[in-house]
């Protein structure tokens, strides 16, 4: 699976790393049992650059409008997120309606997820500066002007247009899934 034979689709470019005191690589062991016991993941990650109903469940309608897929690409970076025991017990579409976390889905220490198919190691290149913000008050601006410093995560479409000269920003994506309905989530613990 890879998105670089839809020059079209989206993506929800984030920054991965130590989570809640857990690695990585256990963090993506443990996502993978996910996917076989549940046969989707629930990928934590907390922040306003991504809200599911202002950024990531609009930008996932729109491309499948189009016909188009959306998928995270994961950039791993040292990061360093303190340890919590803080699990999710139910999750809501639309931050009203709430229903249990299905079985087989642990998700720690975030306010949101974003709902994936399975993850798949993803060796590839992508240049931010062909890259464009595609949606919200950054609407349009080039992704490598965008994701700076403490960014961390954007939802993001290759520029059908030339865009103003920049140094390219490589980022190197390690892992891949396409988003699946209903794309993003509110999480909450009682």
């Amino acid at each position: 699976m890879t998105f670089l034979n839809e020059p079209n689709a989206g993506l929800l470019l984030m920054k991965v790393g130590l989570h809640a005191g857990e690695t990585f690589d256990h963090i993506l062991e443990r996502k993978r049992q996910e996917y076989k016991n549940a046969g989707v993941i629930f990928w934590g990650y907390g922040g306003n650059t991504c809200h599911p109903t202002r950024a990531v469940q609009p930008f996932a309608r729109m491309k499948l409008e189009k016909r188009e897929n959306i998928y995270i690409v994961m950039e791993e970076i040292n990061s360093n997120h303190p340890p919590t025991k803080i699990v999710a017990e139910e999750y809501s579409v639309d931050g009203i309606h709430w229903q249990p976390i299905p079985t087989g889905i642990e998700v720690r220490s975030s306010r949101y997820a974003v709902v994936l198919d399975e993850l798949q190691d993803g060796d590839l290149d992508i240049d931010l500066s062909e890259y464009k913000v595609a949606v919200g008050p950054s609407l349009g601006k080039v992704a490598s002007d965008y994701i700076l410093g403490r960014v961390d995560k954007a939802c993001i479409t290759k520029s059908q247009e030339p865009l103003a000269h920049r140094p390219p920003q490589i980022k190197k994506i390690s892992h891949i899934a396409r988003i699946v309905e209903p794309y993003a989530v509110f999480l909450r613990n009682h």
